[in-house]
């Protein structure tokens, strides 16, 4: 039987977010940290890693285009805006082309814009050039939504880019690794299987508990 690594997301964020502030208490900041959560189950952890690290809280958006026939197998991800980012690996191994998933990638660009829509608003995305930017979720398997978030990010100038999540893979921690400025992981598993098998609670979140999660945090922190 698969051992747990934590019992919610709450509880997995406010771990990920003690480890988090020792490694980025040792930066001379001039402003708090930005957080962004890779919605939805990124929202819950990163709540609790910005109340940790005294950080703002905000969202990122990407989503995972899945292998044809397997909705959970990830081999590319698309963020708000510039090229998709695919796993050019598992394309190979799956005798598929980009031009085969052109229909995937309009449709995931599209639930990207309508989760912005849902979740910001009005209000336009943060501003991330020379801040400290940590991008929480609430697990890596492939790593490749967290990839077109990351770049999206880079481009924007960010000063520190720092992925962090409770539970990832080594293959995932390993290939990021050119992407991101430091990975932060409490829980690496020899064998990953599914983010959720490392929860003991594991609910999807629906967009009411994603909005609301974040009306309260901001609330708490006065940003609201």
């Amino acid at each position: 039987m698969t051992e747990r690594c934590f019992i919610d997301r709450d509880a997995a964020g406010r771990e990920l977010g003690a480890k988090l502030a020792r490694q980025i208490g040792h930066v001379g900041l001039d402003r708090a940290p930005l957080v962004l959560a890779l919605p939805r189950g990124g929202v819950p952890v990163a709540a609790r890693v910005a109340e940790r690290v005294g950080g703002d809280l905000d969202l990122v958006f990407a989503r995972k285009i899945a292998a044809p026939f397997a909705p959970e197998y990830g081999v590319g991800a698309v963020a708000e805006d510039g090229p998709p980012v695919f796993d050019g690996e598992a394309l190979t191994a799956l005798g598929l082309t980009p031009a085969d998933l052109a229909g995937a990638v309009d449709r995931e660009r599209a639930e990207v814009r309508r989760r912005a829509r849902a979740y910001r608003g009005d209000r336009p995305g943060p501003d991330v050039a020379s801040r400290v930017v940590v991008v929480v979720d609430d697990g890596v398997a492939t790593g490749v939504t967290a990839r077109a978030a990351l770049r999206r990010l880079r481009r924007q100038a960010a000063r520190l880019l720092i992925l962090a999540a409770p539970v990832c893979s080594r293959e995932a921690d390993h290939a990021l690794a050119g992407d991101v400025d430091a990975v932060v992981c409490l829980c690496r598993p020899a064998q990953f299987g599914a983010v959720g098998a490392w929860y003991s609670d594991f609910a999807q979140l629906s967009d009411a508990e994603v909005t609301t999660a974040l009306a309260e945090a901001h609330a708490a922190s006065g940003t609201g």
